[in-house]
């Protein structure tokens, strides 16, 4: 069989240790882990800045690297287990182990606990940090980070405290966000990132395509059951029902993040392509 080059790092020069006596490889390497240390990467399948990206990673998102060559790395992700490559530069060795995750859909890291201050960078939801302390400044209240930087405090909480939220809820706050292939942040998102940042918000976990998530995301069920929180699926992409005749999706129709009815989308959508392949609920 066949193995997903997406989730399994093998090449014929080299391949991870888990894969031997499953593919066949010159070497075998446990690999290293590494954190993401820039706001957003892209994951590509190739080492080459005019490929198209496949997935992003976030600052503070762990990696196991096989492979520096050059200016780049070969890795697969902690979270999703998604291999491919980003710049060398992205990533970081050694560093403490993240503490907290931002919650809003973007945020402004500051040079110093202080908003008028010139941001630094711009992180998104999901985004992970390590916290060593806080800070006031004219009333308003920040957590210090272990560079000396500053976040508002409402704007990120310990890692592992939202688990068990709605989904859609997160979901929700993404609307008008700008559709981007392989996104998977607040600054530009497609169907199956904003699935999958949804679910890591609320403390599950999914996996990043289209079809990884249709073939086994929850369990199947039939479209007249249909309610909020359930998953629609056509060839290639995924919607969230916010309530039985709607529902919320990244799509390259608005090129947003958007509501919008069901049976509209079914009718505008079939012609096209093909209807609905299947319906997905989650337990619980």
């Amino acid at each position: 069989m066949m193995l997903d080059r997406r989730l399994n790092a093998f090449r014929p020069d080299l391949a991870e240790a888990s894969l031997r006596g499953k593919v066949e490889a010159e070497r075998f390497v446990e690999g290293s882990m590494a954190a993401v240390s820039v706001p957003v990467v892209a994951l590509r399948p190739k080492p080459d800045l005019a490929t198209g990206i496949d997935t992003e990673l976030l600052m503070g998102e762990e990696v196991l690297v096989f492979e520096r060559s050059g200016d780049w790395c070969w890795v697969k992700a902690i979270a999703d287990g998604y291999v491919g490559y980003l710049p060398e530069t992205a990533l970081m060795e050694g560093a403490a182990a993240a503490t907290h995750i931002v919650v809003p859909q973007r945020t402004f890291i500051y040079p110093e606990p202080e908003l008028r201050k010139p941001h630094a960078a711009v992180l998104s939801m999901g985004s992970r940090v390590r916290v060593v302390g806080t800070a006031e400044a004219r009333g308003n209240h920040y957590v210090v980070l272990d560079d000396g930087t500053a976040i508002f405090a409402r704007h990120v909480q310990p890692i592992g405290e939202g688990a068990g939220g709605d989904y859609v809820d997160v979901a929700l706050r993404f609307l008008e966000t700008p559709y981007l292939w392989g996104g998977r942040s607040g600054l530009g998102i497609d169907c199956s990132g904003l699935v999958q940042l949804a679910l890591l918000m609320t403390g599950r976990t999914a996996p990043r395509d289209t079809d990884m998530q249709a073939a086994g995301l929850g369990e199947p069920i039939d479209r007249e059951e249909l309610k909020r929180g359930d998953f629609v699926f056509w060839k290639g992409h995924v919607a969230i029902m916010e309530d039985p005749e709607t529902m919320v999706h990244a799509n390259g129709h608005t090129m947003t993040v958007a509501r919008e009815n069901f049976a509209a989308a079914v009718e505008r959508i079939g012609w096209l392509y093909e209807y609905p392949t299947g319906y997905r609920r989650l337990a619980g």
